[in-house]
Protein backbone atom coordinates (compact mmCIF):
# COMPACT_ATOMS: atom_id res chain seq x y z
CA UNK A 1 0.00 0.00 0.00
CA UNK A 2 1.49 3.63 -0.63
CA UNK A 3 1.44 5.56 2.42
CA UNK A 4 1.05 9.88 2.18
CA UNK A 5 4.71 10.09 2.42
CA UNK A 6 5.37 7.88 -0.61
CA UNK A 7 3.07 9.59 -2.65
CA UNK A 8 4.60 12.95 -1.43
CA UNK A 9 8.44 11.72 -2.70
CA UNK A 10 6.57 10.04 -5.84
CA UNK A 11 5.03 14.25 -6.55
CA UNK A 12 8.11 15.57 -5.18
CA UNK A 13 10.51 13.43 -7.79
CA UNK A 14 8.03 14.11 -10.49
CA UNK A 15 8.62 17.92 -9.99
CA UNK A 16 12.37 17.20 -9.88
CA UNK A 17 12.38 15.47 -13.18
CA UNK A 18 10.80 18.29 -14.90
CA UNK A 19 13.42 20.60 -13.41
CA UNK A 20 15.90 18.60 -14.78
CA UNK A 21 14.89 18.32 -17.96
CA UNK A 22 14.68 22.76 -17.63
CA UNK A 23 18.18 22.89 -16.12
CA UNK A 24 19.82 21.25 -18.95
CA UNK A 25 18.19 23.19 -21.76
CA UNK A 26 18.69 26.40 -19.40
CA UNK A 27 22.63 25.24 -19.19
CA UNK A 28 22.73 24.79 -23.16
CA UNK A 29 21.11 28.15 -23.38
CA UNK A 30 24.12 29.68 -21.17
CA UNK A 31 27.08 27.56 -22.90
CA UNK A 32 25.78 28.44 -26.50
CA UNK A 33 26.56 32.19 -25.83
CA UNK A 34 30.23 31.70 -25.47
CA UNK A 35 30.72 28.26 -26.91
CA UNK A 36 29.70 27.59 -31.07
CA UNK A 37 29.01 23.86 -31.44
CA UNK A 38 30.35 21.13 -29.42
CA UNK A 39 26.42 20.41 -28.74
CA UNK A 40 27.18 16.38 -28.17
CA UNK A 41 30.44 17.59 -25.98
CA UNK A 42 27.96 19.99 -24.10
CA UNK A 43 25.36 16.89 -23.71
CA UNK A 44 27.99 15.22 -22.01
CA UNK A 45 29.38 17.70 -19.27
CA UNK A 46 25.54 17.79 -18.45
CA UNK A 47 25.08 13.86 -17.88
CA UNK A 48 28.37 13.80 -16.00
CA UNK A 49 27.05 16.42 -13.60
CA UNK A 50 23.55 14.71 -13.31
CA UNK A 51 25.04 11.31 -12.24
CA UNK A 52 28.06 12.99 -10.30
CA UNK A 53 30.93 11.76 -12.14
CA UNK A 54 34.01 13.58 -13.40
CA UNK A 55 34.85 14.30 -16.80
CA UNK A 56 38.11 14.35 -19.06
CA UNK A 57 38.35 16.92 -22.29
CA UNK A 58 40.22 15.59 -24.46
CA UNK A 59 41.61 17.62 -27.85
CA UNK A 60 44.55 19.61 -29.38
CA UNK A 61 45.09 23.18 -27.67
CA UNK A 62 43.24 26.21 -29.37
CA UNK A 63 39.76 24.18 -29.00
CA UNK A 64 38.49 26.31 -26.40
CA UNK A 65 38.03 23.35 -23.65
CA UNK A 66 39.17 25.56 -21.17
CA UNK A 67 36.62 28.09 -21.91
CA UNK A 68 33.54 25.60 -22.06
CA UNK A 69 34.52 24.44 -18.80
CA UNK A 70 34.53 28.08 -17.21
CA UNK A 71 31.42 28.55 -18.87
CA UNK A 72 29.50 25.87 -17.56
CA UNK A 73 30.66 26.54 -13.66
CA UNK A 74 29.23 30.44 -14.08
CA UNK A 75 26.26 28.80 -15.40
CA UNK A 76 26.25 26.54 -11.98
CA UNK A 77 25.94 28.52 -8.66
CA UNK A 78 29.26 27.07 -7.03
CA UNK A 79 32.34 27.67 -6.15
CA UNK A 80 35.10 26.96 -8.65
CA UNK A 81 38.77 27.23 -8.75
CA UNK A 82 40.78 26.74 -11.55
CA UNK A 83 44.61 24.69 -11.03
CA UNK A 84 46.81 25.37 -14.17
CA UNK A 85 48.86 22.01 -14.46
CA UNK A 86 52.61 22.84 -14.69
CA UNK A 87 55.88 20.16 -14.84
CA UNK A 88 56.46 22.05 -11.13
CA UNK A 89 53.57 21.96 -10.00
CA UNK A 90 53.21 19.77 -6.30
CA UNK A 91 50.88 17.41 -4.31
CA UNK A 92 50.23 20.41 -1.95
CA UNK A 93 49.57 22.99 -4.39
CA UNK A 94 46.11 20.90 -4.89
CA UNK A 95 45.31 19.55 -1.39
CA UNK A 96 46.91 22.33 0.62
CA UNK A 97 49.44 22.15 3.44
CA UNK A 98 50.15 22.91 7.15
CA UNK A 99 51.61 26.44 7.99
CA UNK A 100 52.78 27.32 11.37
CA UNK A 101 51.21 29.98 13.01
CA UNK A 102 52.34 32.13 15.76
CA UNK A 103 49.49 33.14 18.77
CA UNK A 104 51.15 36.47 19.46
CA UNK A 105 49.40 36.71 22.44
CA UNK A 106 50.89 33.36 24.34
CA UNK A 107 53.80 33.19 21.89
CA UNK A 108 52.69 29.72 21.34
CA UNK A 109 53.21 28.23 17.45
CA UNK A 110 50.54 25.86 16.36
CA UNK A 111 50.15 24.16 12.60
CA UNK A 112 47.29 25.28 10.83
CA UNK A 113 45.85 23.70 7.56
CA UNK A 114 45.43 25.66 4.48
CA UNK A 115 42.76 24.14 2.26
CA UNK A 116 44.01 24.06 -1.62
CA UNK A 117 42.29 25.26 -4.55
CA UNK A 118 40.61 21.35 -4.56
CA UNK A 119 38.04 22.78 -1.90
CA UNK A 120 35.74 23.61 -4.52
CA UNK A 121 32.41 22.35 -6.02
CA UNK A 122 33.67 22.66 -9.65
CA UNK A 123 37.19 22.25 -10.13
CA UNK A 124 39.08 22.91 -13.54
CA UNK A 125 42.19 21.40 -13.90
CA UNK A 126 43.65 22.33 -16.80
CA UNK A 127 46.03 20.29 -18.96
CA UNK A 128 45.88 17.38 -16.58
CA UNK A 129 49.09 15.51 -18.57
CA UNK A 130 51.16 18.16 -17.88
CA UNK A 131 52.23 17.92 -15.00
CA UNK A 132 54.30 14.40 -13.28
CA UNK A 133 52.59 11.28 -11.65
CA UNK A 134 52.80 12.09 -8.42
CA UNK A 135 51.00 15.33 -8.69
CA UNK A 136 48.67 13.48 -10.74
CA UNK A 137 47.74 10.86 -8.36
CA UNK A 138 46.91 13.13 -5.27
CA UNK A 139 44.44 15.27 -7.65
CA UNK A 140 42.71 11.47 -8.56
CA UNK A 141 43.08 10.14 -5.31
CA UNK A 142 40.99 13.25 -3.84
CA UNK A 143 38.49 12.63 -6.89
CA UNK A 144 38.21 8.93 -5.74
CA UNK A 145 37.58 9.55 -1.99
CA UNK A 146 36.07 13.16 -2.08
CA UNK A 147 38.18 13.81 1.18
CA UNK A 148 41.98 14.82 1.67
CA UNK A 149 44.17 13.68 3.88
CA UNK A 150 46.74 16.06 6.18
CA UNK A 151 48.91 15.40 8.89
CA UNK A 152 46.91 12.56 10.18
CA UNK A 153 43.49 14.48 9.78
CA UNK A 154 40.45 14.08 7.17
CA UNK A 155 39.43 16.65 5.09
CA UNK A 156 35.96 15.98 3.69
CA UNK A 157 35.64 18.18 -0.06
CA UNK A 158 32.52 20.51 -0.11
CA UNK A 159 29.29 18.65 -2.09
CA UNK A 160 28.62 18.60 -4.85
CA UNK A 161 32.09 17.95 -6.16
CA UNK A 162 33.30 17.44 -9.85
CA UNK A 163 36.90 17.94 -11.52
CA UNK A 164 36.62 19.08 -14.83
CA UNK A 165 40.11 18.04 -16.91
CA UNK A 166 41.53 18.84 -20.06
CA UNK A 167 44.05 17.23 -21.73
CA UNK A 168 46.57 17.63 -24.84
CA UNK A 169 46.48 14.63 -27.09
CA UNK A 170 49.59 12.42 -25.30
CA UNK A 171 51.64 13.03 -28.57
CA UNK A 172 51.78 16.35 -28.27
CA UNK A 173 55.28 17.46 -26.60
CA UNK A 174 56.45 17.77 -22.83
CA UNK A 175 52.76 15.64 -21.63
CA UNK A 176 53.05 12.76 -18.81
CA UNK A 177 49.77 10.53 -20.34
CA UNK A 178 48.18 9.38 -17.69
CA UNK A 179 47.83 5.67 -16.60
CA UNK A 180 44.74 3.43 -17.01
CA UNK A 181 44.18 2.96 -13.42
CA UNK A 182 44.06 6.70 -13.11
CA UNK A 183 42.12 7.46 -16.22
CA UNK A 184 39.76 4.96 -14.64
CA UNK A 185 38.62 7.79 -12.00
CA UNK A 186 37.08 9.71 -14.40
CA UNK A 187 33.16 8.85 -15.76
CA UNK A 188 33.27 10.09 -18.94
CA UNK A 189 36.36 11.12 -21.71
CA UNK A 190 34.92 13.57 -24.08
CA UNK A 191 36.58 14.19 -27.56
CA UNK A 192 37.02 17.61 -28.66
CA UNK A 193 37.44 18.05 -32.57
CA UNK A 194 38.14 21.23 -34.62
CA UNK A 195 34.97 22.89 -35.68
CA UNK A 196 33.16 23.34 -38.86
CA UNK A 197 34.17 26.20 -41.18
CA UNK A 198 30.87 28.08 -40.49
CA UNK A 199 31.64 27.33 -36.93
CA UNK A 200 35.04 28.68 -37.00
CA UNK A 201 33.49 31.76 -38.79
CA UNK A 202 31.25 31.94 -36.08
CA UNK A 203 34.02 32.13 -33.35
CA UNK A 204 36.11 34.12 -35.51
CA UNK A 205 33.03 36.61 -35.45
CA UNK A 206 32.38 36.33 -31.85
CA UNK A 207 35.81 36.36 -30.48
CA UNK A 208 36.77 39.52 -32.34
CA UNK A 209 34.10 41.60 -30.91
CA UNK A 210 33.35 44.47 -28.60
CA UNK A 211 31.05 42.70 -26.48
CA UNK A 212 31.70 39.19 -24.27
CA UNK A 213 28.32 37.28 -23.62
CA UNK A 214 27.17 37.20 -19.84
CA UNK A 215 26.37 34.04 -18.69
CA UNK A 216 23.64 33.43 -15.52
CA UNK A 217 23.69 30.64 -13.02
CA UNK A 218 20.77 28.17 -13.54
CA UNK A 219 21.20 26.17 -10.73
CA UNK A 220 21.90 26.36 -6.68
CA UNK A 221 24.44 23.77 -5.27
CA UNK A 222 21.61 22.51 -3.17
CA UNK A 223 19.16 22.03 -5.81
CA UNK A 224 22.05 20.34 -7.93
CA UNK A 225 22.28 17.89 -4.85
CA UNK A 226 18.79 16.92 -4.85
CA UNK A 227 18.51 16.54 -9.10
CA UNK A 228 22.11 14.06 -8.23
CA UNK A 229 19.88 12.05 -5.63
CA UNK A 230 16.69 11.80 -8.27
CA UNK A 231 18.81 9.86 -10.79
CA UNK A 232 20.22 7.76 -8.28
CA UNK A 233 16.62 6.98 -7.79
CA UNK A 234 15.33 6.02 -11.05
CA UNK A 235 14.66 2.47 -10.98
CA UNK A 236 16.74 0.81 -13.74
CA UNK A 237 15.17 -2.25 -14.96
CA UNK A 238 17.20 -5.76 -14.13
CA UNK A 239 17.52 -5.91 -18.04
CA UNK A 240 18.83 -3.04 -18.82
CA UNK A 241 21.50 -3.85 -15.98
CA UNK A 242 22.28 -7.14 -17.63
CA UNK A 243 22.70 -5.25 -20.77
CA UNK A 244 25.08 -2.54 -19.33
CA UNK A 245 27.35 -5.39 -17.72
CA UNK A 246 27.06 -7.58 -20.92
CA UNK A 247 28.81 -4.80 -22.65
CA UNK A 248 31.20 -4.16 -20.06
CA UNK A 249 32.32 -7.67 -20.16
CA UNK A 250 32.09 -7.85 -23.53
CA UNK A 251 34.96 -5.57 -24.08
CA UNK A 252 37.27 -7.82 -22.18
CA UNK A 253 39.07 -10.83 -24.01
CA UNK A 254 37.82 -14.07 -22.87
CA UNK A 255 34.84 -16.06 -23.12
CA UNK A 256 32.15 -13.16 -23.18
CA UNK A 257 34.00 -11.05 -25.80
CA UNK A 258 32.98 -9.29 -28.73
CA UNK A 259 34.28 -10.52 -32.29
CA UNK A 260 35.57 -6.91 -32.30
CA UNK A 261 37.57 -7.08 -28.96
CA UNK A 262 39.35 -10.20 -29.91
CA UNK A 263 40.92 -9.13 -32.38
CA UNK A 264 41.70 -5.41 -31.28
CA UNK A 265 41.49 -5.38 -27.57
CA UNK A 266 44.53 -6.15 -25.02
CA UNK A 267 42.76 -5.22 -21.72
CA UNK A 268 38.98 -4.45 -21.50
CA UNK A 269 37.14 -2.12 -19.28
CA UNK A 270 36.18 -3.05 -15.52
CA UNK A 271 33.41 -3.39 -13.00
CA UNK A 272 33.38 0.56 -12.59
CA UNK A 273 32.71 0.70 -16.49
CA UNK A 274 29.47 -1.71 -15.64
CA UNK A 275 28.54 0.73 -12.98
CA UNK A 276 28.56 4.24 -15.27
CA UNK A 277 27.29 2.56 -17.98
CA UNK A 278 23.88 2.07 -15.93
CA UNK A 279 24.22 5.44 -13.85
CA UNK A 280 25.07 7.88 -17.04
CA UNK A 281 22.14 5.72 -18.95
CA UNK A 282 19.55 7.04 -15.49
CA UNK A 283 21.37 10.73 -15.58
CA UNK A 284 20.71 11.00 -19.95
CA UNK A 285 16.94 9.76 -19.09
CA UNK A 286 16.59 12.11 -16.54
CA UNK A 287 17.63 14.94 -18.82
CA UNK A 288 15.18 14.68 -21.09
CA UNK A 289 12.28 14.05 -18.54
CA UNK A 290 12.31 10.00 -18.92
CA UNK A 291 11.76 8.01 -15.07
CA UNK A 292 12.74 5.04 -17.31
CA UNK A 293 16.22 4.61 -18.95
CA UNK A 294 16.55 2.70 -21.87
CA UNK A 295 19.21 0.38 -24.26
CA UNK A 296 19.52 3.12 -26.42
CA UNK A 297 20.44 5.35 -23.61
CA UNK A 298 23.04 3.05 -22.62
CA UNK A 299 24.49 2.68 -25.99
CA UNK A 300 24.81 6.51 -26.12
CA UNK A 301 26.82 6.78 -23.10
CA UNK A 302 29.10 3.64 -23.96
CA UNK A 303 31.31 5.91 -26.19
CA UNK A 304 32.62 8.14 -23.53
CA UNK A 305 32.08 5.85 -20.67
CA UNK A 306 34.32 2.79 -22.31
CA UNK A 307 36.79 4.63 -24.61
CA UNK A 308 39.05 5.38 -21.93
CA UNK A 309 38.77 2.17 -20.23
CA UNK A 310 40.14 0.07 -23.10
CA UNK A 311 44.21 -0.84 -24.27
CA UNK A 312 44.36 -2.05 -27.66
CA UNK A 313 47.14 -4.46 -28.89
CA UNK A 314 49.28 -3.99 -31.65
CA UNK A 315 47.16 -5.35 -34.53
CA UNK A 316 44.55 -2.59 -33.64
CA UNK A 317 47.69 -0.19 -34.18
CA UNK A 318 48.98 -1.57 -37.20
CA UNK A 319 45.19 -1.35 -38.70
CA UNK A 320 44.67 2.28 -37.86
CA UNK A 321 41.98 1.75 -35.30
CA UNK A 322 40.84 3.76 -32.00
CA UNK A 323 39.12 2.68 -29.41
CA UNK A 324 35.93 4.82 -30.56
CA UNK A 325 36.47 2.75 -34.34
CA UNK A 326 36.11 -0.63 -31.82
CA UNK A 327 33.29 0.48 -29.56
CA UNK A 328 31.29 1.36 -32.68
CA UNK A 329 31.38 -2.27 -33.44
CA UNK A 330 30.61 -3.37 -30.44
CA UNK A 331 27.54 -1.56 -30.44
CA UNK A 332 26.43 -2.47 -33.84
CA UNK A 333 27.11 -5.90 -32.03
CA UNK A 334 25.09 -5.22 -29.53
CA UNK A 335 21.93 -4.46 -31.32
CA UNK A 336 21.54 -8.10 -31.50
CA UNK A 337 21.31 -8.60 -28.14
CA UNK A 338 17.97 -6.35 -27.50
Amino acid sequence: MTTIDDATVVDRDVELLERATDVVAQMRTQVEKRIVGQREVVDEMLVALLANGHALLVGVPGLAKTLLVQTVAEALDLEFSRIQFTPDLMPTDITGTEVIEEDRTTGRRVFRFVKGPIFSNIVLADEINRTPPKTQAALLEAMQERSVTAAGENYRLPPPFFVLATQNPIEQEGTYPLPEAQLDRFMLELPIHYPSREEEEEVAMRTTGAEEAKVESVVTAEELIQLQGLVRRIPAPPSLVSFAVRMARSTRPGDEAAAVTGKYVAWGAGPRASQYLVLGAKALAASRGSAIPSYDDVRSVAPAVLAHRLVLNFEAEADGRTTRDVIGELLKESEAWT
